[in-house]
């Protein structure tokens, strides 16, 4: 049995600025399987990093026959996501959604999302460091530019 993978980028121009997030699924043959971009027009990096992971893992669950029973993993260049869904939530949701100095955690509605599709796709994460020559984290970064040219 073979990987579905989703590769995920966002950014933005300013922070916060007008920001874009794009991701790409491939097959476990390496097909590239779907792609989508979007953009908002006052944003932060966080935040769309985080979208653009909601919205690849949304197409996936809607999508189930164009992946088969294929394990998910989700390669992010943001090891906010990475660590945020894998390590940090966990603490978040025991502490009421407050940070260990006790502030609310940023992001918490886009966080919620993320952890209930988790839970639907139960996929394995990896870090990818950006701009380092990963064919398809590159492919969304360009995505996420032009998403964000869009708005300029």
């Amino acid at each position: 049995m073979g990987t579905c993978t989703l590769y995920t980028d966002g950014g933005c121009h300013g922070n916060p600025g007008p920001g874009g997030w794009a991701f790409r699924i491939v097959d476990s043959e390496g097909e590239l399987v779907a792609s989508d971009a979007g953009s908002a027009d006052m944003t932060t990096n966080n935040r769309m990093e985080l979208i653009a992971v909601i919205e690849g893992l949304r197409w996936i669950v809607a999508n189930p026959l164009q992946i088969g029973n294929d394990p998910v993993t989700v390669i992010t260049d943001s090891q906010y996501v990475r660590l945020g869904i894998t390590q940090w939530i966990l603490k978040w949701e025991r502490n009421g959604w407050r940070t260990s100095a006790k502030k609310p955690v940023k992001n918490e509605d886009l966080w919620k999302t993320l952890r209930t599709l988790q839970k639907e796709t139960n996929p394995h994460w990896e870090w990818v460091k950006g701009h380092s020559g990963n064919e398809h984290n590159e492919a969304c970064d360009r995505s996420v530019q032009d998403q964000i040219a869009l708005l300029s």
